[in-house]
């Protein structure tokens, strides 16, 4: 068989990296469940009529095949979800009699995504969602939370930023002060405003104000007014004044302010740098109604948003009913590769193993995984060694792999010890009682 070549766009870590991933997504999970999310994974198929109703495009979804033939009847309108935002509404008008609101949902799921491959852009990537829903109205006040939950996951992250200096910063808009603003300018089509002031980063404002023009119907002067709204950034509410000073007024542009400045104002006090309220965030899909969110990390800006989301009406919605919500998506794989390709993240060991077991002779390895066993039983990863080769083989094979512990068990009645083979210090053990450090007992995440 040929050396096997890697798929473009499917990433595989290696050991170290998959430690921190797991992590990783430990600490996401156990911020989630903190905030009294519940966890669910939905299926990885859907039809394919509500993987488009977004807008994505055909050639975005992979389509599921029979045995590598084209699909007929219902498996021919299937595909793989590329996000879990339209899982989960489908799963909420699925399950709504059998749900208590406000219902609070983590999601922790693979989802694929036919693009071309580059840094930080994958075909097969993690994403972790959280989302509150409510059934007919949602109240504003869970805008202003989920981004301090987003704060309190990735603010652990050991990035070697300064003490007291958050590794992401969340950028914050609200959908009403734009489209508060568009109608207060007399423009009609605010939705086509919205998404060519969200290709802003992208091609720049001249092109920006050219699509205004052909898209929105913008005059220049109104052109220059959207564009002079999308270059207000605020660490803080002064924002609101910067507003006013451009002489716009409409009844929901007042409104997209007040909560606008509600988030800023809880985010500094929960978390002072969380937020930024940068207000050429538009979020260019439709189905966004009130706040938006887009989060960066320090350092890795020329790479856009790690973790989006914002408030919707209408997604969750089937005739009458309708489920109001507001989500957030943290692109795990992408935050990931950006943080392994700079070599910003590593673990400090590639195996969970903190004990390794030296073995004199085969005849002792019965004896050995007793020992093993027994502190196992305490919840120390423990392993025997492969062979009965020399105790320096044994200790090079533990210091390859990062174990920081090896354990010999005592000849001839003496009691067992361990060592250290980081600084070479070595005492009598039981494994009845003996207890590495804390900060040994599992891999650790480091920045080197």
């Amino acid at each position: 068989m040929s050396r096997p070549t890697p798929l473009s766009g499917f990433p595989e870590w290696l050991p170290r990296q998959r430690a921190v991933e797991l992590h990783v997504l430990d600490r996401l999970r156990r911020t989630f469940e903190l905030y009294g999310f519940a966890s669910l994974e939905t299926r990885a198929v859907e039809p394919m009529d509500q993987l488009l109703r977004k807008g994505e495009t055909s050639k975005e979804v992979y389509v599921l095949r029979r045995l590598q033939e084209v699909a007929q009847g219902a498996d021919a309108g299937l595909g793989l979800h590329f996000d879990l935002t339209v899982p989960f509404a489908r799963f909420v008008l699925e399950n709504a009699g059998r749900l208590h609101f406000p219902f609070r949902r983590y999601q922790i799921q693979k989802v694929w995504r036919g693009e071309r491959p580059q840094e930080g852009r994958y075909r097969e990537f993690l994403q972790a969602d959280i989302d509150v829903v409510d059934r007919d109205a949602l109240p504003f006040h869970y805008e202003v939370e989920l981004p301090l939950v987003i704060g309190d996951a990735l603010g652990g992250l050991p990035l070697g930023q300064e003490a007291g200096t958050l590794p992401v910063v969340i950028q914050v808009n609200n959908r009403k002060v734009c489209e508060g603003f568009y109608r207060g300018l007399g423009l009609t089509d605010t939705e086509a405003a919205l998404r060519a002031v969200d290709k802003l980063d992208k091609i720049g404002p001249a092109k920006v104000a050219g699509l205004l023009t052909a898209t929105a119907g913008a005059t220049d002067a109104q052109a220059r007014a959207c564009l002079a709204l999308a270059e207000i950034s605020s660490a803080d509410g002064s924002f609101v004044d910067r507003v006013r000073a451009l002489r716009v007024v409409d009844p929901l542009l007042d409104e997209g302010l007040a909560e606008l400045a509600q988030v800023m104002e809880a985010a500094a006090a929960h978390a002072p740098g969380l937020c930024r309220a940068e207000l050429k965030i538009a979020r260019g899909l439709d189905y966004y109604t009130g706040t938006v969110y887009e989060t960066q990390l320090r350092g890795y800006e020329r790479f856009g948003s790690i973790c989006s989301g914002g408030r919707y009406d209408n997604l969750a919605s089937a005739g009458a009913d309708r489920y109001p919500g507001v989500g957030l998506s943290i692109g795990v794989t992408r935050m990931l590769g950006l943080l392994f390709g700079a070599g910003a993240l590593t673990a400090s060991r590639e195996v969970p193993t903190a004990v390794l077991v030296a073995l004199a002779d085969e005849g002792a390895r019965g004896a050995c995984q007793r020992t093993a066993a027994a502190l196992r039983g305490r919840g120390i990863a423990t392993e025997v060694a492969p062979s009965a080769a020399k105790f320096g083989r044994q200790i090079r094979f533990a210091q390859r792999r990062g174990i920081p512990f090896v354990w010999f068990p005592g000849a001839d009645g003496e009691p067992d010890t361990v060592k250290d083979i980081r600084s070479g210090a070595q005492d009598a053990a039981d494994a009845a009682t003996w207890q590495p450090p804390a900060a040994d007992l599992r891999p650790e995440v480091l920045a080197p």
